[in-house]
């Protein structure tokens, strides 16, 4: 990827993150969650999107994409990767949903605008970021600060951890309450994104 593409990628996370949104607007009693993930295979990226019942974790909608994706991985830049999949996928859902949860960090990033940020600012939706392993920040108390400003959470669960962050259209407390009562009791990971990772691996196996 050449230079300049990499500095207008920047210059666009910077602009983005001033339109992030860190207050709910969500319904009084949410009802529809909605995960996204994607898996790789060689330049193909195989995309997932799932909507649960927040109730009772049955699975209302999928939707499957699969999609030629030669972008490499550069970190704090994912959304040049991922998005293009994830935004084609949320698009071929004929449900709509309260709340969307991306496997990414939100506001979480370097320059405060992850994928999560990205899509949700794109779908004008209320996102969760949810990110497996910390790309910055310092872990306190369970809140992950970024100079000084809390920016996530860390929860644990069997030995695992996840970093929760606004993605947008959501408050940071609001997104880890939500995304604590997803996690099955037996699990570490929010059930919509699981069954999102577990439908994408399968269209990758064909």
């Amino acid at each position: 990827m050449k230079k300049s593409e990499l500095e207008n990628a920047i210059k666009l996370q910077n602009e983005l993150a001033k339109k992030v949104i860190t207050k709910n607007f969500l319904p009084r009693k949410i009802k529809k969650v909605c995960g996204v993930d994607v898996s790789y295979s060689s330049n193909t990226a195989f995309c997932s999107a799932v909507i649960l019942n927040k109730d009772d974790f049955d699975v209302i909608k999928t939707a499957n994409l699969s999609m030629r994706n030669s972008s490499p991985y550069i970190p704090s830049l994912f959304m040049l990767k991922e998005s293009k999949p994830i935004l084609k996928t949320l698009e071929c859902l004929d449900e709509d949903f309260d709340v969307l949860l991306v496997d990414s960090h939100g506001q979480l990033h370097p320059r405060q605008c992850g994928l999560a940020c990205y899509v949700g600012l794109m779908t004008n939706k209320p996102v969760i970021g949810i990110a497996k392993s910390l790309l910055c920040g310092l872990v306190k108390d369970s809140h992950v600060k970024i100079n000084g400003k809390i920016l996530g959470y860390e929860i644990k669960r069997h030995e695992k951890k996840i970093y929760v962050s606004v993605g947008h259209k959501i408050s940071l407390k609001t997104a880890v309450k939500i995304a604590t009562e997803l996690i099955k009791e037996d699990h570490w990971y929010p059930e919509p994104l699981r069954l999102a990772n577990l439908y994408s691996k399968k269209i990758r196996a064909g």
